[in-house]
C-alpha cells in the first residue's frame, strides 16, 4: 500500500515538473525572437507605441504579450511598373520602369508608423507614375528615342528626390520598355514609306537623266563617225567602203567557218548532189 502512494507521489511531482518546465520553456521561447541576415526589426510596446529604436540582428529578448516585433527587409529589392503617359505633341506612350529599392535604416521606426511593412508596394507605384507624367510631357514623341538618356536621367533624378521624402532609398532606376501608340506608329511607318518613294523617284529621274545624257553623246558620235566616213569617202572615193565590206566579209566567214553546223554548197550549175540517172 505504502508503495502504491509512493509511486504515485513520484508520478505528480514528475507531472509538475515536467508541466512547470514546458510552461518556462514556452515563456522563454515567447520571450525571444530571431533577426536574420539582411533585415532589421522595429517593436511595438502596448504603452510605449513603436519605440524609436531599430533593432538589428541575431536573437533579442522582449516582453511577452506586451511587446512585439515587425520585421523589415532591408536588401534592395526590384520593382517594376507601367504608366501610360502623354507627350509634349499629345501622343500616348507607354513605359515601363524598374527601380531597385531598399527603406532607410535609420527610419524604419517612422516608415512603420506611416506606412506598414508594405511601404515600397503603397508608394514606389504612385510616385513612379506621377514622375513619368511629368518627366514625358516636357519632350516630343520622337524626342523620347532620340534623347532617351537625357529623359532617363530626369526621371532617376526626380524619382530619386521623390522616394526619398518616404523614407526609400533608391539604388538604381532605369526605363526598360518604350512604345507609342497605334496612331504614332502609323504615321511612323507612312512616314518611312514616302521617304522610301521619295528615294526612289529620286533615282529614277537620276537614271533617266543619266541615260538621256548618254543618248545624246552617243547621237553625237553617230553623227561624228559619220560626218568622217562622208568626208573620207568625198576625197578617198567608193574604195573606204569597199574595204569596211571587204573587212565585214572576211570576220562574217571566219565566224561561219568557227561553226560546225555550217555547210558550205558550190554555186553555179556543174556540181549535181542526190541524182540517179535513168
Amino acid at each position: 500500500m505504502g508503495s502504491n502512494q509512493a509511486a504515485v507521489s513520484f508520478l505528480t511531482n514528475l507531472a509538475r515538473a515536467a508541466f512547470g518546465l514546458g510552461a518556462g520553456a514556452t515563456i522563454v521561447n515567447s520571450a525571444l525572437y530571431t533577426v536574420d541576415g539582411g533585415q532589421r526589426a522595429v517593436l511595438f510596446d502596448r504603452f510605449r507605441g513603436v519605440i524609436d529604436d531599430t533593432v538589428g540582428e541575431g536573437t533579442h529578448f522582449l516582453i511577452p504579450w506586451l511587446q512585439k516585433p515587425y520585421i523589415f527587409d532591408i536588401r534592395t529589392r526590384p520593382h517594376t511598373f507601367s504608366s501610360v503617359s502623354g507627350t509634349k505633341d499629345l501622343q500616348m506612350v507607354n513605359l515601363t520602369l524598374r527601380v531597385l529599392s531598399r527603406p532607410e535604416v535609420s527610419r524604419l521606426p517612422e516608415i512603420f508608423k506611416t506606412l506598414g511593412l508594405e511601404y515600397d508596394e503603397k508608394v514606389l507605384p504612385s510616385i513612379g507614375n506621377e514622375v513619368l507624367k511629368a518627366v514625358v510631357a516636357q519632350f516630343n514623341a520622337d524626342q523620347l528615342l532620340t534623347e532617351r538618356p537625357h529623359v532617363s536621367a530626369l526621371v532617376r533624378e526626380s524619382l530619386i528626390r521623390r522616394a526619398k521624402d518616404f523614407n526609400i532609398v533608391l539604388d538604381d532606376v532605369a526605363i526598360t520598355h518604350l512604345s507609342y501608340g497605334m496612331e504614332f506608329s502609323r504615321a511612323v511607318e507612312q512616314k518611312q514609306v514616302a521617304q522610301q518613294e521619295a528615294e526612289r523617284s529620286k533615282f529614277v529621274v537620276a537614271k533617266t537623266e543619266q541615260e538621256r545624257r548618254a543618248a545624246i553623246i552617243r547621237a553625237q558620235g553617230e553623227s561624228e563617225a559619220a560626218k568622217l566616213i562622208s568626208d573620207a569617202t568625198a576625197s578617198a572615193g567608193l574604195g573606204l567602203i569597199e574595204l569596211r565590206r571587204i573587212e565585214a566579209s572576211r570576220e562574217v566567214a571566219a565566224t561561219l567557218a568557227r561553226s560546225p553546223n555550217v555547210s558550205y554548197l558550190p554555186g553555179g550549175k556543174n556540181m549535181l548532189f542526190a541524182l540517179n540517172p535513168r
